[in-house]
């Protein structure tokens, strides 16, 4: 047994009843395998696996507050500091009911490697809390994330750890986050990124992981001769991600016909309505169902299925493992071209593996939704600089970052003789960077 599956044997029987968690890491260690043969005997002697997979810290915390009957909730908060070895611990904070620390690790774990991709000075981590902001009013949301920061804050700082958004974690939350921080320390600091943009946010921020997503997915398509100009895209979500993915890809001449929440999700032939998506999930906080009010001629399905329309191109920006084997199967029958990833790790290792078999170009998340927390790094550095930089400035320096990733994924799978491979690719891309930085520093 090598050593990759030594670790791998090692994580399962040191994280029970942690199956995200055991995905990410088969994943990536996986197809890090060339790596590591290649330099086992320096690797094993360093342990640099064993570190890699072992955070350096996971903290775990009661968050008490009282809803509007004056009944007290208690809730649980998570930061899982993953990895600092390139820059301070970065990444976002998920507020959703099925939260747990198994899920927050693999995202951390992941993090570290989607960070790495984007050439700047960012570590992995991640955090959140079992807590559902839907349907809770603004005080119940101001309450929690009062409760929550005033035991996070001990933890976090602009050169030490920076949580952003997530799924849950929008910028009402954000700013509830700051001004608690805010508060506690006494110091105006940029400790959190997606802030707004009269306090130290940065423009282009709420488009960048939906926009970075179709930099990405343009270039892939252009190295291997394909224009997405004209192209039918079937897209996962109605949240950030996919709206601002739906609103670049039509930008670009592509056609989105779809989109979904947890409930449905919707079939526009004719192009989705980015307007009236905005307004369904932005403003009114509704369900999908409301689409055919604004498009009666467009389609609403219950449950589960959007991988089934036909489409060039597939984009799941929803959640983790959303796309299975059977809906790998569908999207290469309908003759899919291309799948990139805009959730962290929503396609099922197994779908992976049948469409990249299938010559479907496939871009995993840690590449093709790394624009995000690129534009939070982007943040970080203005809020250093205490400057302030146009839309224009930050897109462009986004849609390069995006770009060169994509190159260095593609070299990466290159040079270890798995050309075409960007899940191997971008894996390597990742982890060489990190190792490197790991040994240079000693043992940590």
């Amino acid at each position: 047994m090598g050593y990759v599956d030594d670790v791998i044997k090692m994580v399962i029987k040191k994280n029970p009843a942690e199956p995200e968690f055991h995905q990410a890491v088969k994943e990536v260690l996986e197809s890090l395998r060339a790596v590591v043969d290649a330099n086992e005997e320096k690797y094993r002697r360093e342990a640099l696996l064993e570190r890699l997979v072992e955070p350096d810290r996971q903290i775990k915390f009661r968050v008490p507050w009282v809803d509007d009957r004056g009944q007290v909730q208690v809730n649980t908060g998570y930061r899982v500091q993953f990895n600092n070895a390139i820059g301070p611990y970065k990444g976002g904070l998920r507020l959703h009911p099925s939260v747990n620390l198994g899920i927050i690790k693999f995202l951390g774990f992941e993090q570290i490697f989607k960070n790495s991709l984007t050439g700047l000075p960012i570590g992995g981590g991640k955090g959140g809390s079992d807590f559902d902001p839907k349907g809770k009013s603004d005080r119940e949301v101001l309450a929690f994330c009062t409760s929550f920061v005033s035991e996070l804050y001990k933890y976090i700082g602009a050169d030490v750890d920076v949580p952003a958004g997530d799924i849950g974690t929008g910028a009402r939350e954000i700013g509830y986050m700051f001004g608690t921080y805010k508060k506690i320390t006494g110091s105006f600091e940029g400790v959190f990124t997606g802030k707004g943009l009269t306090y130290g946010g940065s423009l282009a921020r709420t488009e960048a992981t939906g926009y970075g997503l179709l930099y990405l997915t343009q270039e892939m398509l252009k190295f291997n001769g394909i224009d997405i100009k004209g192209k039918t895209i079937a897209i996962s979500g109605a949240g950030n991600v996919a709206i601002y993915a739906a609103q670049k890809a039509e930008q670009l001449g592509a056609t989105v016909v779809t989109a979904s929440d947890s409930n449905g999700w919707i079939y526009d032939p004719e192009g989705i309505d980015i307007a009236a998506l905005r307004e369904i999930k932005e403003v009114k906080r509704a369900r999908l169902t409301e689409y055919k009010k604004y498009r009666p001629k467009s389609e609403y399905y219950e449950g589960k299925g959007i991988w089934t329309v036909q489409c060039d191109i597939a984009l799941p920006c929803a959640t983790q493992n959303e796309l299975t084997i059977e809906d790998a199967k569908a999207l290469v029958a309908n003759g899919c071209i291309a799948v990139a990833e805009g959730a962290n790790m929503p396609t099922t290792l197994d779908a992976t593996q049948f469409l990249q078999e299938h010559g479907v170009l496939f871009a995993p998340g840690k590449a093709a939704n790394a624009g995000g927390v690129a534009t939070s790094a982007l943040e970080m550095t203005q809020n250093s600089e205490r400057l302030s930089w146009t839309f224009e400035e930050v897109d462009s320096k986004l849609q390069q970052i995006m770009v060169n990733i994509f190159h260095n994924i593609e070299d990466a799978a290159s040079r270890y003789n798995a050309k075409g491979n960007y899940v191997v690719g971008a894996n390597i891309a990742g982890f060489e960077k990190v190792a490197n930085a790991m040994i240079s520093q000693g043992i940590w």
